[in-house]
Formats: C-alpha cells, structure tokens, sequence
C-alpha cells in the first residue's frame, strides 16, 4: 500500500474548522487498515456523522474491495470513509475516480449495481488542487500486470465426463484450477465464501501459478453468481475450473465437478503430464 504523501498535490486546501474530530479508525473497517494513518476524521467526507453509519455502509464495499479490481480502490474509498486527521480535508482527485470507476463499475454491474451517484467523480477536484492522485504508471512499473477475469455468462457445472473428453478440454485451454469452496455468514449477516485454489497446470507464457491462483480467486469474487451455484450448501465443494487468457482477459470455459469417488479428472490431471495434443 502507498503512504498518503504519495499522492498529495501542493495546494491550497480549507479548513474543517471545530466540526469534526479525530477518532481511531474501528476494527470493523478492515479495508482501511494499513494504508498510512490509523485515525480519521467524524463527520466524514460523505456526510456520516456517526461511526455505527461509517462501519454499516464501508461494509457494504469490502465485497469489492476482495476483487481487486483497481489497485487504488482501497485509497479511494478510505479516502471518503476514513479520511486521514489532518487540518484539512484532503479529497481524492477526479483522475483517481476515473481511474477506479472506469475499472470497478463494470464488477458492480456484473453483481446488479451501477457506480454509485454519490461517487459521481465530477464532485472531486482536479490534480492542480490538493488530492490523492492516481500513480498508476508508477503502479504498473512496480508491479506486474496480470489479465483480469470478465464479468461472463455462468458456465454449466459437468458431473459426467470421460478423462478423455477432460484432455481435449485441457489441449483447448491456458489454466487448469482446482477449487474448494464453502460460504459463510459475517458479522453482518451476509454471504462470504471460503475458496482454496490449487493450480493442476499452467501453459499461459509467463504466468506462475500463484498468480494464477489469484486470477481464479478473483474471478469467482467478480462472478459472484456462479460461485453461488458452486456452493449451495456450506459443505465444502471441490471444482476445477478450465479456462483461456486472450488479450489480457481470463474467461472460465468450463467447471467440472470434483467428487470423492470420481477417478476422471484425477486420471485426466495425471495423464496431461505425457499426453500429447492433436
């Protein structure tokens, strides 16, 4: 995570004067620990003026958060939930908004949401005022950019196949991920899921398997709708998911259900290592 004076923009900012006051930012807001500073500013800078109402609707984005789906969403966010104590509010610049909105909104309307009117990003300053400002050129040198799961069409779940039939799926394919999955209920009585992902292959270029582990993580974070039909009960369900990486998108083209007695997708799994593509 980047310090908050990565971002500052030399600027004139304004007072807050004696309306708000400093609080320590609670332990219900998870997604704005460790990013820089610890204690924020009540009310904050979208017009909450207790932490109950903070902690109630910051929840209601943590989902999001776990898809990763920009790399200053966090900072964004935590910006206008749990702005940082200093003597003057310090908003996110409109490029940030852009830059996550133009990144995040189409994941919120894969889960049946728009991009919000209160985030509306005309409503920031531009960079020559004081705000956060994006790095993401900075971010991409740093780090290596990795494709991103789309927001797609739920594949069929297949409970009976041949490891035959499992081999020429693999020969079409990039990735192969072994999945488990299960759901819980949080605190405030919504729907997580636990999900372990164990890479069977990989011949996508350069990609590493954990990265692809990741991949695969987000994917069912941001298709969210398929993961619910993955695990209908909270007993844990094993999948793996097959899939391509084209232009930088990861698409899942086919899930298979993994059982206990089942011996065709161990078989498949095993026989990849020898086996020879048409």
């Amino acid at each position: 995570v980047f310090a908050v004076n990565v971002f500052l923009r030399v600027a004139t900012g304004f007072d807050i004067g004696l309306s708000t006051k400093c609080v320590v930012i609670p332990k219900e807001m998870g997604m704005c620990h460790k990013i820089g500073y610890s204690e924020m500013r009540l009310p904050n800078l979208m017009g909450h003026t207790s932490m109950a109402d903070v902690v109630l609707k910051s929840t209601a984005w943590q989902h999001l958060v776990h898809t990763e789906c920009h790399p200053h969403l966090r900072m964004f966010l935590c910006s206008l939930f749990a702005p940082i104590c200093l003597d003057t509010f310090i908003h996110p610049c409109r490029s940030m908004c852009v830059a996550v909105r133009d990144s995040c909104a189409p994941v919120l309307l894969c889960h049946g949401h728009p991009w919000p009117d209160s985030l509306d990003c005309d409503r920031f300053p531009g960079d020559e005022d004081t705000c956060l400002a994006s790095v993401t050129k900075e971010y991409k040198y740093l780090h290596k950019v990795l494709p991103k799961p789309a927001c797609q069409t739920c594949p069929a779940v297949e409970e009976f196949f041949t490891h035959k039939r499992v081999l020429e799926a693999f020969c079409d394919s990039n990735f192969a991920v072994k999945v488990k999955l299960s759901k819980r209920r949080t605190v405030f009585d919504e729907q997580e899921y636990n999900i372990e992902c164990q890479v069977e292959f990989v011949t996508q270029g350069s990609l590493l398997p954990y990265e692809t582990q990741s991949m695969i993580q987000q994917w069912l974070l941001i298709n969210e709708k398929c993961t619910e039909r993955m695990t209908l009960t909270h007993r844990p369900m094993v999948y793996l998911l097959v899939g391509n990486i084209k232009e930088g998108i990861i698409l899942v083209n086919q899930v298979y259900r993994w059982q206990r007695k089942d011996s065709q997708l161990t078989l498949a799994t095993q026989k990849w290592r020898y086996h020879k593509c048409l």
